[in-house]
C-alpha cells in the first residue's frame, strides 16, 4: 500500500500538514527523526517542530530512515511511554479477556 501511495503522489496536497498544522497544534507530539535520513530529511522534521507549539524534536544522531533502528526506536517508545506516564491519548477501552494460544 505504500509503495502505491508513493507512486501515486501520496495522499497529501504538497504543504497539506505545514498548511494544516494548526488543527493539530494542540496536540501533543514527539517528532523523532534520523539524522542520515535521506528519504524525509531531518529540515522537514525542524521546519514541522517550529511550526507545532509543544512539539518535542529527537533527531537521532546515529540513525537514518527506519523505525526499527535501534535509536530510533529507543525514542518511540520513550515517547510512547512519556505519553502513558503524563497520562496523554488514554482510552477507556472495554475489552474481553482471552486466553490466545499461539
Amino acid at each position: 500500500m505504500e509503495s502505491h501511495d508513493m507512486a501515486h503522489g501520496g495522499f497529501f496536497e504538497p504543504d497539506q500538514l505545514m498548511n494544516n498544522v494548526s488543527r493539530i497544534a494542540h496536540l501533543p507530539a514527539v517528532i523523532v527523526q534520523g539524522r542520515y535520513d535521506v528519504i524525509c530529511p531531518p529540515v522537514t522534521a525542524w521546519r514541522l517542530h517550529k511550526a507545532w507549539p509543544g512539539s518535542t524534536l529527537k533527531i537521532i544522531q546515529d540513525a537514518g530512515h527506519g523505525a526499527m533502528e535501534q535509536g530510533i526506536s529507543k525514542a518511540l517508545v520513550a515517547a510512547t511511554e512519556q505519553f502513558r506516564a503524563g497520562g496523554r491519548f488514554r482510552v477507556n477501552l472495554r475489552i474481553p479477556s482471552k486466553n490466545i494460544s499461539t
